[in-house]
């Protein structure tokens, strides 16, 4: 469809692209007029906003590996910034995002990518018990096992569904949702829709003392594939060998069902999801013999299911967490021939421990789709008000058996009064870098991380954390130093120096020899009220990635980083 205008000069074609920008355009202008009619007439509307921004300078370093990127060959710099703006009065909310992209590497660590534009805009108005909303949103199923849209920054995952979503409230406790769009692709969307609904209440019963709560949930999609993706599907389905062509369905359903139980100091969380004949990428089963391809990887047709557990107690000092989940053939995408990071639908919760010390944190599993069977166990107890401590085990195979994780993480915290606080213990580690990082034929990771975190206060405004880590392994980049120093004025400044060493290469560098080499950073942080700024020198070894279960592999990076963040 075309649109002409006659101008006094010239004539001009609008094609929809650009109908929809002015569109989307002339909402935000309606946005601003309303809010500040609203403010002149001082109504008691909340306006509210935050923007934050990323920039990097590349400086190339071929000791790393930090080379041929376009910014280390000619970009240089390159940066990320978003401006969220939101108003809410009488019932309605209105809420715009800008996004920019200049020479990033957010949505690929080893390339570059620019845009700028609207990245999210909605409207929704509450009308008695319904709520009605429209244009980019983010919502979750259950845990998000068949659908969840959401947005992570760090990995360039905004996965908002772009559609509308009626939400009935029959009571306090009880509600009836429904959505239909397509997912959010950058500054467009990926064809091919999808559909879904959900249900969630809440029950009490037993006396006031010790009551039983439950508070079950179900819900259901329905992904529907466009003609585009099916025809891709085909194109490739025809280059397989008979035992590997399948017919592929446009339509796929999943449902789940999901409930917390509490009673006293007992939680139990369970989940159960199944998907109909999907077709999905496995990339770990190799395709069946062709002349000159042996190619691993190949499209299929299964049914999937997810199975959840989580239950925690707690009672004086004691906590405990146990987590189970079994997932077997659950890749769920707008298109399956879209790999890493690309198209999810849903999330998959991770069930081994989410670390935060660098050494503690360099081998992260990726929740997998594919085959996973994971277990999890965590004890809390805290002695007296000085001593606690915590022991951690996560074990994750697939379902065949074979080893993906192994984690055995112990901690032991004292405070003496509150002058000064001491955390220290020890991580055994096995990863399966070739799964995780598909590194092909390398050897399963196991690594010994002793370490220390030590807290000084010198008043209320002063204090000095030190961290002490040492990595020991024969696998992959070899043994690890790392030690942290950071001193605190609150509340305006923050200081850091910081030193990763490669005290016992097993990778040999450019010059193809074995060097011990340093990876160090420098940095700065003011906070001015709701404002935050940081500037630091990193020199950064290639590593994984990961926010709450989701994982990517990052590059080595040497250079600045200048951060900045607010609300208001």
């Amino acid at each position: 469809m075309r649109l002409y205008l006659l101008s006094h000069w010239t004539y001009s074609i609008l094609d929809m692209h650009h109908i929809k920008f002015i569109i989307v355009k002339s909402l935000i202008v309606l946005f601003f007029t309303f809010a500040s009619i609203t403010i002149f007439a001082q109504d008691k509307g909340v306006f509210s906003g935050g923007f934050e921004t990323n920039v990097n300078m590349f400086l190339r370093d071929s000791s790393i590996n930090a080379i041929n990127t376009p910014q280390y060959d000619h970009q240089l710099v390159g940066g990320e910034a978003w401006l969220n703006l939101n108003y809410s009065i009488h019932g309605y909310t209105i809420g715009a995002r800008f996004d920019m992209y200049q020479n990033s590497n957010l949505r690929n660590p080893t390339g570059s990518y620019s845009g700028s534009g609207i990245g999210q805009w909605f409207i929704s108005k509450e009308l008695n018990n319904l709520e009605v909303s429209a244009g980019y949103l983010y919502d979750q199923i259950g845990s998000g096992f068949i659908f969840r849209a959401f947005e992570t920054r760090p990995l360039f995952i905004d996965n908002a569904l772009y559609g509308a979503r009626l939400k009935y409230n029959f009571s306090d406790t009880w509600h009836l949702m429904g959505f239909m769009g397509k997912q959010k692709n950058a500054f467009d969307t990926y064809s091919g829709n999808l559909k879904g609904i959900r249900a969630e209440g809440f029950l009490s019963f037993g006396n006031e003392d010790s009551p039983v709560t439950l508070a079950p949930g179900i819900g259901f999609v329905n992904k529907t594939l466009s003609d585009e993706y099916m025809n891709e599907i085909i194109d490739v389905v025809r280059t397989y060998q008979e035992v590997d062509k399948f017919i592929p369905k446009y339509n796929t359903y999943a449902a789940t069902i999901y409930n917390t139980l509490s009673y006293k100091s007992l939680n139990l969380y369970t989940e159960f999801a199944l998907k109909s004949d999907d077709t999905f990428f496995n990339p770990y089963i190799e395709k069946t013999e062709l002349v000159g391809n042996n190619t691993l990887g190949k499209l299929m047709s299964a049914t999937g299911s997810v199975a959840f557990v989580s239950a925690s107690f707690a009672k004086g000092g004691l906590g405990i967490t146990a987590e189970m989940k079994r997932t077997e053939n659950f890749s769920f995408r707008v298109d399956p021939n879209l790999t890493l990071l690309k198209g999810l639908i849903n999330y998959l919760t991770p069930i081994n421990r989410q670390n935060t010390y660098r050494l503690t944190a360099r081998y992260n599993p990726a929740a997998l789709d594919i085959s996973e069977m994971a277990y999890s166990l965590d004890l809390r107890y805290k002695f007296n008000k000085s001593w606690s401590a915590n022991i951690n085990l996560s074990d994750i195979k697939t379902i065949e058996g074979d080893q993906l994780f192994q984690e055995i993480f112990t901690e032991v915290m004292y405070k003496h009064k509150r002058k000064w606080q001491l955390t220290t213990g020890i991580q055994a580690v096995k990863y399966n870098q070739e799964i995780y990082e598909t590194k092909a034929e390398v050897p399963l990771v196991k690594t010994l991380v002793p370490y220390a975190d030590f807290l000084y206060k010198f008043n209320s405004r002063k204090s000095l954390r030190i961290e002490a880590q040492y990595m020991n392994t024969d696998q992959d980049y070899g043994s690890w130093l790392f030690g942290l120093a950071e001193f605190n004025i609150a509340p305006k400044w923050s200081f850091e120096a910081s030193g990763m060493y490669n005290i016992d290469p097993k990778k040999t560098n450019a010059k193809g020899a074995l060097e011990k080499t340093l990876y160090p950073t420098l940095g700065i942080v003011f906070f001015n009220k709701s404002q935050r700024y940081s500037l630091r020198y990193v020199k950064q070894v290639e590593g994984v990635v990961c926010s709450g279960g989701i994982c990517r592999l990052e590059p080595a990076f040497s250079g600045m980083r200048f951060t900045m963040n607010t609300i208001f």
